[in-house]
């Protein structure tokens, strides 16, 4: 079961970086970022959208990472905090 997960996953990251080239070739486009007074080199915005696919998705498992390890985290009793909160 486990490797029929991971082929559904290398199928939908397979797709997207497909989709990605597509777009890239129908839009040679260069474009620049604005922010505040700021603005970057000007590439294609197929460029673009592939660091943020590729910035997504490794913030993305990052995220799942921290979730995971946060499980593990001794809890802290609510119970005890507002005790402490009502004697100050």
């Amino acid at each position: 079961m486990k490797s029929l997960t991971y082929l559904i996953i290398t199928i939908m990251i397979a797709f997207w970086f497909g989709v990605i080239a597509i777009f890239s070739i129908q839009n040679i486009t260069e474009i620049s970022l604005k922010f505040l007074m700021l603005e970057s080199i000007k590439f294609p915005i197929g460029v673009l959208l592939s660091f943020c696919i590729g910035g997504g998705m490794v913030l993305g498992s990052l995220m799942t990472i921290l979730w995971e390890c946060s499980k593990y985290l001794p809890q802290r009793d609510s119970r005890k905090i507002s005790k402490e909160v009502d004697n100050f």
